[in-house]
């Protein structure tokens, strides 16, 4: 049985479903003991009923910075360190930019950027020397799709504060890299906040524009974090990994 996180305590946002919830499983069988928050206390509890073994589930919501301090607190009291931070929730809207309204605009900076500095500065007095920061960005960070302006707006902030936290945590020996997935077949297409009857449309034209002609799975991006959180990648900091079929360099 691999080991790579043996003993490593990894704590991930939005573990109960999709990219996270894959990526909560996997580092499990490496050995690390997994937290995963979300946001919806049943959907929490299944999920910790489906990785099994010692997982813990918080509920938390990363765009409630109340939540977030008290997320952190709870690691504290539990007398847990963090080794590995790997920070996935985040939301996403599409639409054209003149369709977008205040409401929209500040719930999706709010979870995927703000929200995710804040998780950020919280967990840094838990984090062990030598730690790893993973930031669930996204293609779109480097891509101009359509209808994905603020969406990817917001991803692009996180590419930066990948950047600027590397080295603001490099005397700590904390690597900070952000993992950015191409199209993927997760739940998250089902609450885009477009009509049922156009997501199967979107997932066949981000498959045909793919090198590989599909899309990804919540499996291969886990398997990337994998390797960010591990010792494999100890060369490693400050970089935006895509794992998208070859999307952004074909």
């Amino acid at each position: 049985m691999a080991s790579r996180l043996k003993d490593k305590v990894a704590v991930i946002t939005g573990g109960n479903s999709g990219i996270g919830l894959a990526t909560a499983k996997l580092f499990q069988a490496d050995g690390a003991r997994v937290i995963i928050t979300g946001r919806r206390e049943e959907a929490v509890e299944t999920a910790v009923k489906e990785i099994g073994g010692a997982c813990k589930g918080i509920v938390s919501d990363t765009g409630n910075l109340n939540d977030i301090v008290n997320l952190y607190q709870q690691i504290q009291q539990s007398g847990f360190r963090i080794d590995v931070l790997f920070l996935n929730a985040g939301i996403a809207t599409f639409g054209p930019f003149d369709t977008i309204d205040e409401a929209t605009f500040d719930k999706m900076v709010n979870i995927n950027f703000k929200g995710l500095f804040f998780n950020i500065q919280k967990a840094a007095p838990l984090l062990n020397e030598g730690a790893s920061v993973i930031l669930n960005s996204s293609i779109a960070d480097q891509k101009g799709f359509p209808n994905t302006n603020i969406y990817a707006a917001t991803k692009a902030a996180v590419r930066s504060l990948a950047r600027t936290l590397s080295t603001e945590l490099l005397e700590r020996k904390i690597r900070v890299n952000s993992l950015a997935p191409g199209p993927i077949e997760t739940p998250i297409f089902d609450k885009l906040g477009m009509p049922a009857e156009a997501v199967p449309d979107m997932k066949g034209s981000f498959a045909e524009q793919n090198p590989m002609k599909r899309m990804g799975s919540s499996n291969e991006i886990a398997q990337a974090a994998l390797f960010l959180a591990s010792d494999d990648s100890s060369y490693i900091t400050g970089i935006d990994l895509p794992v998208d079929g070859g999307m952004t360099q074909l």
